[in-house]
């Protein structure tokens, strides 16, 4: 297989493994004559495949199934913007805003119910995570995004709230450790860093679900889901297998620990070029706690030294690396599957540029 670096923020990359196994339940599933995208999503082994995938997810989080309940929906993230404001805001509901994606659930929530930004980071255009957040009393949830694809941030420590904790986890989940059971809802669009595109995660305390909203659209109510087992309607079938898949390609790893340790290293590789470098290559991140695993952000002297670099490294194969089109300059996107050889090869790239173009 020839692969090349891949630097794309979402879909992102995917485990090799994960895709040789995948390869062939496309054509045949568990010897039964169809492909899996063929199967009734109601049959024994696609419900089988379900009820293993969500064991998986919980397995990993170290939760129970007995306290938390695991649905794959389509929509994406975006549609979870919508549904957490609307099964969940009651009064008022703290939300901390990191950038695109906290904004646009922001805006959601306040089209249905009154909406506390509890802190921001819009002032220095989301270089930073706001740390002192002016918290609501017995707000309904605090809302904050993980990690923030298109600046590069990431909270280092969960926000400190006594109100029920959701999250958007879509572009860092699984790449660390973390006391799941602070969080009452998680929510992950797959295609950054557990799979697919096609298929979005929700793990849910049930506690939390109990207080949710009633007389909801049918397909807008948790509820309505977590009874049906994520089989109200026909569920992303395909990509919940790739997920299963990545799941295990992780525990076979060495687990979210193991995971964490190679996330670390690879991020160094390029964060420290960048240190060493702060007058070329200009990290977008204000401190150095709140920089992203999963997505570098940076900058060079120029916008044509930035139009050059992309262009020799895509020649190079180090593909994806241009930054999204709000921020400009460069990303690279280094999740869970990304191997430490691309972001070697990128850092080397980085010292060659440099030499050539300083």
């Amino acid at each position: 297989m020839n692969r090349i670096h891949n630097f794309s923020a979402g879909p992102g990359v995917l485990p090799v493994p994960v895709l040789e196994s995948t390869k062939n339940v496309v054509q045949e599933y568990l010897g039964l004559g169809m492909s899996i995208m063929e199967m009734s999503h109601r049959s024994k082994p696609i419900v089988a495949l379900f009820d293993e995938v969500k064991e998986n997810v919980l397995n990993l989080m170290n939760l129970s199934k007995d306290d938390y309940s695991v649905l794959f929906l389509g929509g994406g993230a975006s549609m979870q913007f919508a549904m957490v404001a609307l099964n969940f805001v009651k009064t008022t509901a703290d939300y901390v805003n990191t950038g695109t994606w906290a904004s646009n659930a922001i805006k959601e929530a306040k089209k249905v119910g009154n909406v506390n930004v509890a802190g921001s980071s819009e002032d220095k255009n989301f270089n930073y995570i706001p740390k002192n957040l002016k918290l609501s009393d017995n707000a309904d949830f605090l809302h904050f995004t993980s990690n923030n694809t298109i600046f590069g941030t990431r909270f280092d420590s969960l926000p400190e709230t006594n109100a029920p904790l959701v999250c958007d986890m879509s572009s860092d989940m699984f790449s660390r450790e973390l006391d799941y059971s602070k969080f009452s809802l998680i929510y992950a669009g797959a295609q950054k860093n557990i799979g697919p595109s096609g298929a979005t995660m929700v793990v849910i305390k049930n506690d939390f679900l109990n207080n949710a909203n009633t007389d909801l659209l049918t397909m807008l109510s948790y509820q309505t889901h977590v009874k049906a087992e994520s089989m109200f309607n026909t569920p992303p079938v395909f990509p919940v297998y790739v997920i299963n898949e990545t799941l295990k390609w992780i525990v076979a790893d060495g687990g979210l620990k193991a995971i964490e340790d190679r996330n670390i290293y690879k991020a160094g590789l390029i964060y420290n070029l960048i240190d060493e470098m702060p007058n070329y290559y200009k990290g977008a991140v204000t401190h150095k706690e709140d920089r992203s695993l999963m997505n570098i952000t940076f900058n060079l002297p120029s916008e044509e030294l930035e139009a050059k670099f992309i262009k020799e490294a895509t020649a190079k194969n180090l593909d994806g690396l241009k930054g999204h089109r709000s921020v400009g300059g460069v990303r690279a996107s280094i999740y869970n599957a990304c191997p430490v050889e691309s972001c070697q090869a990128l850092a080397d790239f980085m010292k060659e540029f440099y030499t050539n173009n300083k």
